[in-house]
């Protein structure tokens, strides 16, 4: 158990969070969830004691063992992929090394022989013998081929290096286990495999992601940051929003009519307080009046984007059509002879693949790149809008948002502009903010923003919804459901392809396979489970 009492914590004038009593408790999964910037990642930081309240305390029992998804990926360059993962269980590490040292000695005195027992006793305690082949276990279910398991941290690519931190984390069964969006960097069956692994892990869990599937399934409790306090939820995500909703919205309604009971009483009043028959009446509606208060409606830092495109025109009976389509990242070709059909209705999910490839592909339908063979064929009736998985090009320079977006529109009506930052959450002063400070979350709504006035009537997405928080992923999974024309995404998250894609394509080792399938019925049906397993024969399944 982990216990908070009275945690505050204030920077300057600005508090997180004040007076923050909970009990995490044995065998919960608690998904800790708020706006960007509401704290998150910092009440995690408390929670291990990396970051010190302004007051109250965080208690932890002695005996138990608290592991953390660590965020440096330099840290452990000079160590193979299996012993950093070791090195989550301090103490078994240590006595591993210990023990190693002293049969590296070509003798050893009697003392140093006592000590050698000591410590078989101990590796046995914390179960070391297995020690080796549990984390060879983690590493494979996070996508991390025992042929990686002696490299060293250093020669692993970013990606690699947060799973084996990951596998770190999980490594020894710990007592409490703190995890900052882990999610980030996996593909999907490395998710799925993580999903199940905390399903059954039995002690404390406390996780910060933006993933709704992976909090739907993994969490029995959500706790929620807002209004400067933290209030635990029992259930999911998805119980917590209706939950928190519906609580919201009785608190809106039983305002709006204590309102309308004010306005109807301070009319009386106006009207007969003056009027010697009416008076008496009127003095009594007046210590009614006094006695009605509005619910409080603190300050939320939870918001919502409107986020909502609308296509000029409809899109024609072809919307794109590519034909032996090749491409190239560095050398290799990774898609080959890839022919598609886009119809009318088509919302597609580009799955699978190695390195670039899925962006390549995407750089490639929308012209931005030239394919070694093939063509791409769009409509004459359509129009396209990109979203680049990296759009730093796009915010070079000084512009203010409002001439940023100027620039995207013919429309020289302000209010026009302003009505579109404003659904951003960029209202006010905010849009004359430079776009050179933006952060990544403010440059993705930014694209989005633009994305909604061209008008298109098709859309190409590549990774919308990286550095978005849950409140912006929501509105831009609602506004692409909505949306009436023809979509091509890649994500990882699970419920945006499930809730968006009506159809999938897998980039696999062999080629590819297309189906008209929702996701849940891609991954479920039989067939497609027999064609993936022939694509795959001899590879590893990397990513979906």
């Amino acid at each position: 158990m982990i216990t908070t009492n009275n945690v505050t914590l204030s920077f300057g004038k600005r508090t997180l969070f004040k007076d923050v009593s909970i009990k995490f408790t044995p065998g919960n999964c608690y998904g800790l969830i708020g706006a960007n910037g509401s704290g998150k990642s910092t009440f995690l930081k408390i929670l291990s004691g990396e970051i010190e309240p302004s007051k109250g305390d965080v208690a932890v029992p002695p005996n138990l063992r608290m592991a953390v998804l660590r965020q440096d990926h330099f840290a452990f360059d000079e160590f193979t992929a299996t012993e950093t993962v070791i090195m989550g269980h301090q103490k078994l590490h240590a006595v591993l090394k210990e023990r190693d040292a002293l049969y590296a000695k070509s003798s050893m005195t009697d003392a140093e022989g006592m000590r050698a027992s000591e410590l078989e006793m101990l590796v046995a305690d914390y179960n070391g013998w297995e020690a080796e082949a549990d984390a060879a276990v983690l590493l494979s279910g996070l996508g991390i081929e025992s042929d990686l398991a002696d490299t060293k941290m250093a020669e692993l690519d970013g990606g690699q290096k947060v799973r084996v931190l990951l596998a770190q984390a999980l490594f020894g069964n710990p007592d409490i286990l703190l995890l900052d969006e882990p999610t980030n960097h996996l593909d999907i069956e490395s998710i799925n495999w993580l999903t199940e692994f905390l399903s059954r892990f039995e002690n404390t869990v406390i996780v910060v992601s933006h993933d709704r599937h992976f909090l739907n399934t993994v969490c029995t409790h959500i706790a929620d940051i807002d209004y400067t306090k933290i209030k635990v939820y029992l259930g999911n995500y998805d119980f917590w929003y209706q939950s928190s909703q519906l609580i919201l919205n009785q608190t809106k309604n039983e305002n709006k009519k204590k309102e309308a009971r004010i306005a109807e009483l301070e009319a009386f009043v106006q009207r007969f307080s003056a009027n010697a028959s009416k008076a008496r009446q009127a003095t009594s509606r007046k210590k009614l009046l006094e006695k009605i208060t509005l619910d409080e409606m603190p300050a939320s830092s939870r918001k919502f984007p409107h986020i909502a495109f609308k296509q000029e025109r409809e899109c024609g009976k072809i919307l794109l059509q590519v034909d032996a389509l090749s491409i190239i990242p560095e050398g290799e070709i990774s898609l080959n002879a890839f022919d598609l059909s886009v119809n009318p209705g088509d919302k597609i999910a580009i799955l699978g693949g190695q390195g670039p490839v899925k962006t390549l592909l995407l750089d490639t339908l929308i012209g931005n790149r030239n394919p070694k063979s093939g063509t791409v064929t769009w409509g004459t009736t359509i129009k396209q809008s990109y979203f680049p998985k990296e759009n730093s090009e796009f915010f070079k320079g000084d512009n203010s948002l409002y001439d940023w977006l100027s620039q995207c529109t013919e429309s020289i009506e302000g209010q026009f502009i302003r009505g579109f930052l404003g659904r951003m959450l960029f209202s006010g002063d905010e849009a004359e903010k430079k776009v050179n400070v933006l952060s990544g979350g403010e440059r993705v709504r930014m694209m989005l923003c633009r994305m909604m006035m061209s008008g298109a009537n098709f859309l190409v997405l590549d990774e919308p919804t990286n550095h978005l928080d849950l409140e912006s992923i929501t509105a831009l999974n609602n506004g692409l459901v909505e949306f009436q024309g023809g979509v091509i995404f890649t994500s990882h998250d699970h419920e945006f392809i499930s809730t968006i894609a009506n159809r999938i394509i897998e980039i696999t080792p062999a080629g590819y396979i297309d189906k008209q399938l929702k996701f849940e019925e891609y991954l479920t049906d039989p067939d497609v489970s027999a064609l993936r397993d022939k694509h795959y024969h001899g590879h590893n399944r990397l990513s979906l």
